[in-house]
């Protein structure tokens, strides 16, 4: 018999980003727990960043897709432990890619990025249309704040990039 809880993460794994419709939220490490408490469920959810404005339509997201299915649920946002880069699973480091959004690079191997410089130590991000890692950064921050924007000096399309954290 399937519980509660494996019937909610069933669910929500088509619940998609809202900033980013090709990727789950689940996918990108923003839904990190579901458990049964009492008769309710509670699914815990972790912002990208603190202060992301997505969070409210993340949480009306999950507890829609529970309704349809007859289950009640309470959201829960956890700061602690902060979201990494590191809980964006491969799948969605590809889709990211096909989109036209630089995948970041796992955070424990990133440096700092420098603004209108390649990334320190020649880890260059590359290009997710061509590949090439002949790239800059021309704004730390994209069309979102937890993507720096960047420029490939080779095909000389703009492009989203997840900053590593």
């Amino acid at each position: 018999m399937v519980t509660r809880a494996e019937q909610a993460w069933a669910l929500l794994e088509a619940v998609p980003d809202p900033e980013i419709p090709v990727v789950s939220i689940r996918e990108l490490g923003i839904l990190r727990e579901i458990r049964e408490a009492d008769d309710v469920l509670e699914v815990v959810i972790t912002p990208t960043y603190n202060g992301c404005p997505a969070m409210s339509q993340i949480e009306d997201d999950v507890k829609a897709a529970l309704a349809t299915a007859g289950l009640g649920a309470r959201v829960l946002t956890q700061l602690a432990p902060a979201w990494t880069t590191d809980w964006i699973t491969p799948a969605a480091r590809e889709k990211l890619r096909a989109y036209g959004i630089a995948p970041p690079v796992s955070s424990a191997g990133a440096h700092a990025l420098q603004f209108a410089r390649r990334k320190p130590g020649g880890d260059a991000v590359p290009c997710p249309r061509c590949g090439s890692s002949n790239t800059t950064e021309t704004s730390h921050f994209g069309s979102t704040a937890c993507k720096a924007l960047f420029k490939c000096l080779d095909c000389r399309e703009p492009f989203d990039h997840f900053k590593p954290y």
